[in-house]
């Protein structure tokens, strides 16, 4: 009997070890796609006051991705790319 509840407790560590190495990788991803969205519709937002001027940025996973990995430093990159590329 005593072989068994250490069976069940050595099970329930292991399981609570793995799920805490899964659980922090799958809240970074998380993190980003709800970032990446953010930022695509940081874009569109640009991009709808950018058309009275006659700015455009793409609305891509790339641009929405570093606009979400950086936030507003990111926007302004972009911005600033956009400006001296042309």
């Amino acid at each position: 009997m005593d072989l068994n509840v250490i069976t069940y407790l050595a099970c329930i560590c292991f399981i609570f070890v793995i799920g805490r190495i899964f659980i922090v990788p799958l809240r970074k991803i998380l993190k980003l796609i709800i970032n990446s969205i953010f930022g695509g519709f940081i874009i569109y937002v640009m991009n709808l006051i950018g058309a009275n001027f006659g700015f455009h940025i793409g609305l891509n996973i790339v641009n929405s991705i570093i606009i979400g990995l950086l936030g507003l430093p990111g926007a302004v990159c972009l911005i600033i790319v956009k400006l001296l590329i042309g």
